[in-house]
């Protein structure tokens, strides 16, 4: 890995954020599919954190970073509640939070937690309508966000993913709509806005976005679901 052109790119992005207000707004480096080279470039480069979605290879890669130069992470895929236990002192932020049982079990395995320091969740919301996405109804954040509460979880934010196929006015709607709810909710954080789409999100008040392909090119082809996961 090229880690000069990767850094390159990062300050292309910052830099791209910066042009559009935004202040402030973190970088989190996708690496899934990724090998633990990966990791270490988006540390090298200056990420604030990188983005996984499957335990098993999250697990296999950890085990190759130094501690010394592991980035905050960010569980950004569908959790399975099985396996949340096999991540808790693993993960620091939980970004796809989307139903009562992930909340549940988040609260159960918190309090065995051997690392000192706590993990945050997000709330998943999906903001686009599309029965294909992931994350609650904007209609259920709230009973959501308190059970989370209840619970002693930290809640720092919202997340959403943009519509399907693109389209600027649905994207702008969809992230516009995740900005209120978190306005409503008095929380800071808005996870919004990968390669495609990361600008529109920062006009909307994003204050975090997943980017992938934009720092490391298309990902590694030929992996089957058993291998990554």
């Amino acid at each position: 890995m090229d880690v000069d052109q990767l850094r390159q790119r990062v300050g292309e992005i910052r830099e791209r954020i910066h042009r559009l207000g935004g202040v402030g707004v973190q970088i989190v480096a996708v690496t899934k599919s990724w090998d633990a080279e990966a990791m270490i470039g988006a540390y090298v480069a200056g990420c604030d954190g990188v983005g996984e979605n499957y335990a098993q290879e999250l697990i296999r890669k950890v085990a190759l970073v130094n501690p010394a130069q592991r980035l905050p992470i960010h569980f950004i895929g569908q959790i399975q509640s099985n396996k949340v236990k096999l991540l808790i002192d693993i993960v620091d932020v939980w970004q796809s939070v989307d139903r009562a049982s992930v909340v549940d079990e988040l609260i159960k395995r918190s309090a065995l937690r051997v690392k000192a320091q706590s993990s945050s969740i997000m709330l998943q919301v999906n903001t686009t309508g599309e029965p294909s996405k992931a994350g609650c109804d904007p209609t259920d954040v709230p009973k959501l966000l308190a059970r989370a509460r209840t619970g002693g979880l930290l809640v720092s934010g919202l997340m959403t993913i943009g519509p399907t196929n693109g389209d600027v006015d649905r994207t702008r709607r969809a992230f516009g709509l995740l900005s209120d709810l978190a306005d409503e909710s008095g929380l800071v954080e808005r996870s919004m806005g990968m390669s495609g789409d990361f600008e529109i999100a920062v006009e909307q008040g994003a204050t975090l976005v997943r980017v992938g392909t934009a720092l490391f090119g298309q990902r590694p082809s030929g992996l089957t679901a058993n291998e990554i996961k």
